[in-house]
C-alpha cells in the first residue's frame, strides 16, 4: 500500500491467502484506531483492497523460489516458472507456525487441531473444551476469542510465568475471565481420536500425565521464517531471520556495482537494494503495528536507495 501510495510500480508476490499470520489471528485488540479490536481477516483484506486502490498487482498462490541479481535489476523466480524484475525488493515473508511434532497430533491436522488462530472453527465449538498452546500475545487473543464460544478454554504454557511472552492488558483479561483456566509449566505429549480430535495427554514439570478430553487444539508456539529460497548473499541469524542494518556483520556488509563503502540503511540486508520487513526480520517486535510501520519505513528507504543510485 505504502508503495503503490508513493507512486512506485508494486508487485506483491503471495503464495497463500492475503495476509499471512495476521490474517489468520482473532481479534485484535491492541492496533490503533481499533478501540473494541479487529479481526486479522478483516484488516488484511481492507489493506489488500487499499492497496490496489492505489495500483499494487498483487499475484497470489505465487511461491518465491530464487532470488538473483542480472543486468542492474533484481529477478525474482516463482513457483511456476515465471520471473519478475525489479530495482528494489522488501522481504516481508513472515514466518510459519512451529510444530508440535507429536506423530498422533499430525495425524489429526485440520480434524480438531490447528496451528494458528483458526477463527472459522471458534463457533463449531460452543460449549466445548477447547485447548490452546503458547504463552504469546497470539495464544492469549485465540483463547479469548475462543472463551466467547467453548465452555472453558484451557491455556497450555510451557514457561513458569505469561508475563515472560504476553503483554499486561492480555494477561488481565484472560485472569479476568471465568471459563478460561492456565496451566503453566505443561507441554502436550500425546492425544487421539477416531477420525478427529478427542482426547490429550499433559505432562506437567514434575514428569505426571494426565489425559483430558479435548474438542480441538490450537497450536501457537512461535514461529520459523520462510528464508529457505534466498541465496546465500542475504545474511541471516542461526535460526533463519534476515539480518539488517547495523545487525549486519562487518564482512558481511553489502557492496554494489559502484563499489560503494555505505553501511546498510536500517531495515536494508546485507544486499544492496533488499531490504526486509515484519516478522522475517531479525529482532523484529512480532506485533502487526511494527510491521505496518516497518512497511512504510522500508519504502522510505527505497526512495533513497533508487535516488542513489
Amino acid at each position: 500500500m505504502y508503495g503503490a501510495s508513493e507512486g512506485l510500480e508494486t508487485q506483491v508476490l503471495e503464495r497463500e491467502a492475503i495476509g499471512g499470520q495476521a490474517g489468520a489471528s482473532s481479534p485484535i485488540r491492541n492496533y490503533l484506531g481499533f478501540p473494541r479490536g479487529v479481526s486479522g481477516q478483516k484488516l488484511t483484506y481492507q489493506a489488500f483492497q487499499q492497496a490496489q486502490l492505489f495500483g499494487a498487482e498483487f499475484r497470489v498462490m505465487r511461491q518465491a523460489t530464487g532470488l538473483r541479481e542480472e543486468d542492474g535489476k533484481l529477478v525474482v523466480t516463482l513457483s511456476d516458472g515465471k520471473e519478475v524484475a525489479g530495482r528494489a525488493l522488501i522481504i516481508s515473508t513472515g514466518a510459519s507456525y512451529r510444530r508440535l511434532d507429536v506423530p498422533s497430533l499430525e495425524a489429526l491436522n485440520g480434524a480438531g487441531v490447528f496451528y494458528g488462530a483458526a477463527t472459522t472453527e471458534a463457533r463449531a465449538l460452543e460449549g466445548q473444551d477447547v485447548y490452546v498452546v503458547g504463552g504469546a500475545n497470539s495464544a492469549g487473543q485465540a483463547a479469548m476469542h475462543l472463551s466467547k464460544y467453548a465452555s472453558r478454554v484451557t491455556l497450555v504454557v510451557r514457561g513458569r510465568y505469561l508475563e515472560a511472552g504476553m503483554s499486561d492488558y492480555l494477561i488481565k483479561e484472560i485472569e479476568d475471565t471465568d471459563n478460561i483456566r492456565v496451566l503453566l509449566e505443561t507441554r502436550v505429549v500425546d492425544g487421539g481420536g477416531e477420525g478427529r480430535l478427542e482426547r490429550l495427554v499433559l505432562e506437567n514439570c514434575a514428569g505426571r500425565t494426565e489425559t483430558v478430553p479435548a474438542a480441538a487444539l490450537f497450536v501457537l508456539i512461535g514461529a520459523e521464517p520462510r528464508t529457505g529460497w534466498l541465496p546465500d548473499e542475504i545474511a541471516r541469524d542461526e535460526e533463519g531471520f534476515i539480518l539488517t542494518g547495523e545487525d549486519v556483520p562487518a564482512d558481511r556488509r553489502p557492496t554494489d556495482r559502484r563499489a560503494s563503502t555505505r553501511p546498510p540503511m536500517p531495515l536494508e540486508t546485507s544486499v544492496r537494494g533488499i531490504f526486509a520487513a515484519g516478522d522475517v526480520r531479525h529482532g523484529s517486535v512480532k506485533r502487526v503495528a511494527s510491521a505496518v510501520g516497518e512497511g512504510s519505513v522500508a519504502i522510505r528507504l527505497v526512495h533513497d536507495y533508487l535516488d542513489e543510485t
